[in-house]
């Protein structure tokens, strides 16, 4: 079961407790084996890939379509100055680019959000490949996903199977297109924001022939107005787990949840938070975005050190995928 509203109240009293005693005291409250930020700037929506070194990508931010940082070792990074996304193709819109995730695949394929040219204001995925992990990226001349009708689409991330099968996930960014409130859709009739599993060829830049969009999860009343961000992986145990955020990302509600399945087209079950504002690190602020390494062991996601979204930085953890549950 999801823990309680009651007990994230209770939990968010903590930090806020917490969080003045640490500035009285000058003292860190880091615990586990959670560390960050890693680096001063920006960095939201991280993905993580190890290519002879760990690379993390993410959103649009210092003028950077999509930036990057690299680590030899996952815990001493390195922020590039470097756009892995240089040349945008003709559908989308320069600094507009969201959540990137790039996939090894003989070489590499990098999915991500672009705010459509033909229709400002949605976003839909694109592609691009490169043979060089740091890119440059070459982007495909038409999006792969765009369902403008619904909202538009965000947060991609690849997956490959233990079988081979190379799957994409998404969120229907139907927030986009709600009535208000809290992340646009805090307003009554709430509009659905589910994230949805397709097949790849096997390159990766288009769905395998024959295959359709698979939902696989949705919001739902404790995870207010939204769901968004998923990442997929498989532990050596065969259970697939799903992270995503849910709540709005410019509040301190804002997590990183994760659900489970035996079938990585589901069914999915919700499990509890694995992070909130203030749990298991007291000073983290919203933190949310996660991507987890194909192996289960690492994970990535952002959050502020402070009381407010407006600079998201990276963090790392080690995490253990056991049973239905992610250790930190």
């Amino acid at each position: 079961m999801r823990t309680s509203w009651v007990h994230r109240v209770i939990k968010l009293l903590n930090f806020a407790i917490l969080t003045w005693t640490a500035t009285a005291l000058g003292v860190s409250l880091e615990k586990r084996s959670i560390a960050g930020p890693v680096f001063s700037q920006n960095f939201p929506d991280p993905s993580v890939i190890f290519a002879d070194a760990y690379y993390a990508f993410s959103t649009t931010s210092a003028g950077l379509n999509v930036p990057v940082a690299t680590s030899p070792d996952f815990n001493k990074w390195t922020y590039l100055s470097h756009d892995a996304l240089p040349t945008i193709g003709a559908w989308t819109i320069a600094n507009t680019i969201w959540a990137p995730d790039v996939v090894a695949d003989g070489g590499y394929v990098l999915f991500y959000a672009g705010e459509s040219a033909a229709n400002p204001g949605f976003h839909c995925v694109g592609v691009a490949t490169s043979t060089n992990v740091e890119g440059p990226y070459a982007p495909q001349a038409e999006p792969l996903v765009c369902p403008i009708s619904t909202g538009g689409a965000i947060d991609p991330a690849g997956f490959h199977d233990v079988n081979g099968d190379f799957y994409l996930v998404w969120k229907v960014d139907g927030n986009n297109i709600g009535h208000g409130g809290s992340c646009n859709n805090g307003v009554a009739p709430i509009v659905p924001t589910p994230i949805m599993i397709q097949q790849l060829t096997a390159e990766g830049t288009a769905f395998a022939v024959g295959s359709t969009a698979t939902e696989i999860l949705d919001r739902d009343d404790d995870d207010g107005p939204l769901i968004e961000a998923p990442s997929l992986a498989r532990s050596a145990e065969g259970v697939y787990f799903l992270t995503f955020s849910s709540n709005c990302y410019s509040t301190s509600l804002y997590d990183v949840s994760y659900a489970t399945a035996t079938n990585v087209l589901g069914p999915y079950t919700k499990q509890p938070w694995l992070m909130i504002t203030g749990t298991p690190f007291a000073q983290l602020y919203a933190p949310g975005g996660a991507d987890i390494t194909p192996d289960g062991t690492k994970l990535v996601f952002h959050a502020d050190l402070g009381t407010t979204s407006d600079i998201r930085q990276l963090y790392t953890a080690e995490i253990t995928l056991s049973g239905t549950t992610i250790s930190i």
